[in-house]
Parts: C-alpha cells; sequence; structure tokens
C-alpha cells in the first residue's frame, strides 16, 4: 500500500491544469478568418476545391459544420482564408458555424454558445452522455475517448460516458447516420429520461461531411429532434469538445 502511494505522488497530476485558456500548436486548423480583398476576382476555384461544399462565393463563407479542416481551401486562396489556431468552436447555434468575411474569433465567441440556466440547473454539476457512432470512422469517437484520459480528465468536471441510455442526460452523436444505424440512434434517443441533450460531434454529424448526399445515410433523426451544441471539425481536438460543454453547462 505505501509503495501505491509513493507512485502516485511520483507521478503527480498529469491532467492540463486549466482546459480554458489552453493554447494548441499552431499547426492545428481551427477557427479559419476570411480576407476578401487579398484574392481579386471568381472566387469559383476555391469553391471547387473543396470535397463538402463547404465553401461559397459573393461573399466567400465556410460553413464549419460541413468543413473537414483539410486546408486545400487556405492553399489556393492567396492568403484570403487563413486557419488560426483558435479551437473554441463549439455552438450551439447551426447558423454561427457559417463564417463570413471579416468575422473574428472574438466577435464568434461573443455569441457562439448560449447557456440557458436551466441547464445549468439541472446538468451543471454532472453530466452522464451516451455516445453513439452512427456510421463513423472513428477519428471522433477517439477524440472522445481521450476527453477521459488522464492528460484531459473530463471525468474531473463531472462529465462522463456511460454504457447504457438509460443511465444518461444526453447523446453525443458521431457519424452521418447510416440507414443502419438511424433506427439505433432513435431508439437510443427514446431511452433516455427527459429532460436531455443532443451534441453532434465532427463534420459528419453536422451536415454529413464527405457522405452527404449519399443514399446510404438517413438524417431524418435530425429533422425530428433538435440538436442543443455542435462541435465541428474532422476530428475536433478534444479541447474543443471539453470547453464547448463546459461552456454549454455554464461552466466556463
Amino acid at each position: 500500500m505505501l509503495d501505491l502511494f509513493r507512485l502516485r505522488k511520483h507521478h503527480g497530476n498529469q491532467a492540463i491544469p486549466d482546459v480554458v485558456n489552453s493554447q494548441l500548436m499552431e499547426s492545428h486548423r481551427g477557427f479559419p478568418v476570411i480576407d476578401e480583398s487579398k484574392h481579386p476576382g471568381s472566387w469559383q476555384s476555391v469553391v471547387d476545391i473543396c470535397p463538402t461544399g463547404a465553401i461559397t462565393g459573393e461573399p466567400l463563407s465556410i460553413d464549419l459544420g460541413k468543413c473537414i479542416f483539410c486546408g486545400e481551401c487556405e492553399k489556393s486562396s492567396a492568403g484570403a482564408i487563413k486557419f488560426t489556431s483558435s479551437h473554441k468552436t463549439g455552438t450551439s447555434d447551426r447558423e454561427r458555424l457559417i463564417v463570413g468575411p471579416g468575422e473574428s474569433y472574438d466577435t464568434f465567441r461573443e455569441s457562439a454558445i448560449e447557456s440557458r440556466r436551466e441547464i445549468h440547473k439541472l446538468f451543471g454539476r454532472s453530466l452522464k452522455l451516451r455516445q453513439v457512432s452512427a456510421g463513423g470512422c472513428n477519428g471522433c469517437e477517439m477524440e472522445l475517448s481521450a476527453c477521459s484520459n488522464v492528460n484531459f480528465d473530463m471525468g474531473r468536471f463531472g462529465i462522463d460516458f456511460v454504457a447504457s441510455p438509460r443511465h444518461a442526460d444526453g447523446i453525443v452523436l458521431t457519424g452521418p447516420i447510416t440507414n443502419n444505424m438511424a433506427p439505433a440512434l432513435m431508439d437510443a434517443y427514446r431511452s433516455i429520461g427527459e429532460p436531455k441533450i443532443v451534441i453532434a460531434v465532427g463534420a459528419c454529424a453536422i451536415s454529413g461531411g464527405v457522405f452527404s448526399g449519399s443514399d446510404r445515410v438517413n438524417r431524418n433523426f435530425l429533422e425530428e429532434i433538435k440538436v442543443d451544441l455542435y462541435i465541428p471539425g474532422c476530428p475536433p481536438h478534444p479541447l474543443t469538445i471539453i470547453n464547448a460543454i463546459l461552456e454549454f453547462l455554464g461552466r466556463a
């Protein structure tokens, strides 16, 4: 027993002490900044290069709900599009994921997530989530798993993943929702007691991503059920996920 205590003291606390103010490496692609003045002429070549149709022209804008952060638009835009390392891109409003010219990260954050008092009252101290992979590639699922490891330790905030929807307060959805997974997703949602929340993680969950328009995808769930929190990325970083949930709970 004493050896265990000595080992614990030797290891110390390895979790990131301040997840709110932590900074990611500059190589991380986060919130995009758009400056149309740096690319005179037609935007069609930039629009066409996007594999998910996330970019529109006149004016130039990027839909983070569709964006897979591949960086191809940045390379071909002559500096008009610049992905910053700012990683807090979660929002409770789907329309806020559409970023236009001149919008800064600071203005985005001001109105990105609405933290409702009833959400904080119900789930602010403890939130149990059931993760449903509805046909994902396992990228978002791996990052969600990393949220609970020793580095990020989401459990210290009272946020945990549970094995059964009967024990959950909400659904975390990943993947584009394949035909086979659509009924299972709805069953899991209906098995959760009221009140409950829905969190869509990753481009596939939010918009269908690269699978949008496929006849093997069934997105009817999102037409019937309201999503409370959108966390874009392909996949999103664990700090993006944790900070978005904390802000949504009113605990940032």
